[in-house]
């Protein structure tokens, strides 16, 4: 199967409203290129200098979303073009992406980043975190970043129960915070879950935002 019928696949089964972001994170501009050509435009990367270099190599009417853990320093770099940041897991971080997004002339999209699963490898807020920083307010003063939803990832199990139940606590979280911090908002509608192995199970919780890679693209080139 080529990149284009993988694609076409994924595609084919999304729901109205579930938008797939395709991660090309190690993979090559050719590879990108051929989805791009099969009309995919919205790519996932989790290095910055990584996707810097395909920004500047692809055509610009991508929309390139950051789905790795972000390094302040390294902000800066990739303000001027991303159109959203998938992992925003402290106040902090918001706060610097917005000073760099106000430097640029820019609002940036921002997902508020939650950990659910049972495994510390993951990064995130709790929910309870999450809960007390929204409720601290100092976010609403942050004139250029515009937080438009929830990103987290499920545990890396095969119990589909488990998995199920962490999707779900992210929908019923989304909800929560929609109605109690965003309910006059039409940008907080994002709830960005599910991966190749697990996507059907997120699109059944909820999901508006598929990361999936391996399932288009084929397994990882780590050597570039």
């Amino acid at each position: 199967m080529s990149i284009a019928d993988n694609l076409k696949q994924v595609l084919a089964e999304l729901p109205q409203g579930v938008r797939l972001v395709a991660v090309s994170k190690f993979h090559p501009n050719e590879a990108i290129e051929e989805a791009y050509q099969a009309g995919q435009r919205i790519f996932g990367e989790s290095k910055v200098q990584e996707m810097t270099a395909k920004y500047e190599s692809l055509p610009k009417d991508i929309e390139w979303h950051f789905i790795g853990h972000l390094q302040s320093n390294k902000i800066k770099y990739m303000i001027p073009y991303v159109a959203m940041i998938h992992g925003i897991d402290t106040y902090k971080l918001l706060a610097e992406v917005n000073k760099q997004a106000g430097k640029a002339g820019r609002t940036v999209n921002c997902l508020l980043q939650i950990h659910v699963a049972q495994e510390e490898t993951k990064f995130g807020f709790s929910p309870e975190e999450c809960r007390e920083m929204l409720d601290a307010g100092e976010w609403k003063a942050l004139a250029h970043v515009r937080i438009c939803g929830l990103m987290g990832m499920a545990s890396n199990t095969d119990n589909i129960e488990q998995i199920n139940g962490e999707f779900r606590l992210l929908n019923s979280l989304f909800k929560e915070i929609k109605a109690n911090w965003f309910a006059d908002s039409d940008a907080f509608r994002e709830l960005s879950m599910g991966m190749s192995h697990d996507y059907h199970e997120a699109i059944a919780s909820g999901s508006t935002l598929i990361r999936v890679g391996s399932k288009i693209f084929g397994e990882r080139e780590y050597n570039i």
